[in-house]
């Protein structure tokens, strides 16, 4: 109670993060940098439920891409892009339209310099296009500078908007085929709910043998 309260899920939730990577048995887990620390923690359980009770749970490895470690905010280049952003006008959705995508990139926050030039201090906004151009393309950033050298920030917004849009749309395309078709979906997702079941028992048999504990069945 008070300014310096904290909330159980300081705690809770980084524990019940490593408990989804290690039921599953996760060799690599794709992170951003800002949870770099959930994975490490993940690690630091692993290896000492290993090290007390015998080889049960593989150390998972975090995976992330300096290039797109931290994806901001199109409205606000200061902050991360979010879910739970104060405005949705600066978050990219993968089941958006392609014209509120294509919108989203033309007005996201640039600057008066004018120069597409990757500099996160002095040009946050336009360096995070950039990365994200970089990121959806698997190109350089310099060899994205050198293409829009001499070229507004119009050309290079277009030219980011129909990469982001191309990326998108098959995955909204399938998305919305699967929302059209319960059926289907309800198929997919029992037919994964039963791959994971069987990996997470897998891995429960062998931590419950191990620690001397008998399971409910």
């Amino acid at each position: 109670y008070g300014q310096d309260a904290t909330s159980v899920g300081l705690f809770t939730y980084p524990v019940l993060m490593a408990a989804d990577i290690l039921l599953y048995q996760t060799a690599v887990v794709p992170v951003g940098d800002d949870q770099k620390q959930h994975i490490e923690l993940t690690r630091d359980l692993a290896e000492r439920f290993n090290a007390r009770y015998g080889e049960t749970f593989r150390v998972p490895m975090p995976m992330i891409q300096q290039e797109s470690a931290r994806i901001y905010d199109l409205q606000n280049p200061l902050a991360k892009m979010s879910k739970s952003a104060e405005s949705d006008a600066g978050v990219l959705w993968l089941l958006d339209d392609p014209d509120a995508t294509a919108k989203k990139v033309m007005r996201a926050v640039t600057d008066s310099d004018g120069t597409v030039r990757y500099d996160r201090e002095k040009k946050p906004g336009v360096s995070n296009l950039l990365v994200i151009y970089a990121a959806l393309t698997g190109r350089q950033i310099p060899s994205i500078e050198d293409e829009y050298a001499g070229r507004g920030y119009g050309d290079f917004k277009r030219g980011l908007a129909d990469v982001v849009v191309s990326e998108f749309e098959p995955v909204r395309a399938r998305a919305l085929e699967l929302l059209d078709d319960p059926a289907e979906l309800d198929r997919v997702l029992a037919a994964n709910a039963d791959r994971a079941e069987a990996v997470a028992d897998t891995t429960l048999d062998a931590v419950y043998e191990r620690v001397g504990l008998l399971r409910r069945r």
